[in-house]
């Protein structure tokens, strides 16, 4: 056998040892550019929150499956929390958690509550979603019940508090749990709401201004983005706090036809340039 024929062989049994072994396109990259890598991810997900596996691929340039590693990594060193696609940096460890949330405005978010809770009718179909305005309504339910009720839900403290009640049937969306937020998303949550029809949704925001209304990641407002579209009407609960106030991911505008109930005043709406016939 000839020379040449021999480094053909040996590199072709390299090739197949390595394949064998499950060799990763890592192995081949120094440790200190892989690492730099990951320091850029880190870096563009704590500016931006989240981005998706495909977004990732293009900004470094690089495979899905290097992409997933990394965000892997990351997860690993507790720097992000891993979602369906992505990653989430904010929402599940930097934002206020539910618990703390709940703290913040909460005599307006009482007052939202109590408008909201006003409008369930029996025999509806509701969706309660996790913010902590949403859950005073619920809390107005278990204290007041009306009945019978449909009621779905991405969050765990509202169906912990409605499950016990005879009047109402409790449904809980299914996906990635999210602790310290008390919350179910990701797709598992988006392949169940697409089975469901809502009389009303109940939605919190993080805030919104004279352009609409806006929430933290674009999973959490994916969820709410498909329950408007199954929905006859849209109940947006949110007190004076968050007029004025953005969040990083839109979720629509006022023309989609949201109800907005807010303690804020109607001089204060006015002059934030929210329309009139949105309120109430």
């Amino acid at each position: 056998m000839t020379g040449r024929c021999l480094k053909r062989k040996r590199r072709r049994v390299t090739v197949e040892i390595g394949l064998r072994t499950g060799q990763r396109a890592d192995m081949r990259v120094p440790a200190h550019v892989v690492e730099a890598r990951r320091r850029k991810l880190g870096l563009i997900l704590q500016q931006e929150g989240y981005l998706p596996v495909v977004e990732v691929c293009r900004r470094l340039g690089i495979s899905a499956a290097t992409a997933r590693r990394d965000l892997a990594a990351l997860a690993g060193e507790k720097r992000v929390t891993r979602t369906y696609g992505g990653a989430m940096v904010d929402y599940n460890l930097r934002f206020p958690s539910f618990r703390q949330r709940q703290q913040v405005g909460a005599e307006g978010k009482a007052k939202v509550a109590e408008a909201a809770y006003r409008l369930i009718a029996p025999g509806e179909q509701l969706f309660f979603d996790a913010g902590s305005t949403v859950y005073a309504v619920a809390q107005c339910l278990r204290e007041n019940p009306v009945g019978p009720l449909t009621v779905v839900t991405s969050s765990l403290p509202v169906a912990e508090i409605l499950a016990p009640l005879e009047e109402v049937r409790m449904h809980l969306l299914g996906g990635q749990l999210l602790p310290r937020q008390s919350v179910l998303l990701g797709e598992g949550a988006l392949r169940e709401v697409v089975h469901w029809s809502f009389d009303r949704a109940l939605l919190s925001v993080q805030g919104f201004d004279r352009e609409g209304l806006w929430n933290t990641t674009p999973d959490v407002v994916a969820v709410q983005q498909a329950v408007m579209e199954r929905s006859r009407e849209v109940v947006v609960c949110a007190d004076a706090t968050k007029l004025g106030q953005r969040g990083p991911t839109f979720f629509c505008g006022w023309e989609a036809g949201c109800r907005l109930l807010s303690d804020a005043s109607r001089g204060a709406l006015e002059k934030a340039g929210i329309p009139r016939s949105v309120c109430g």
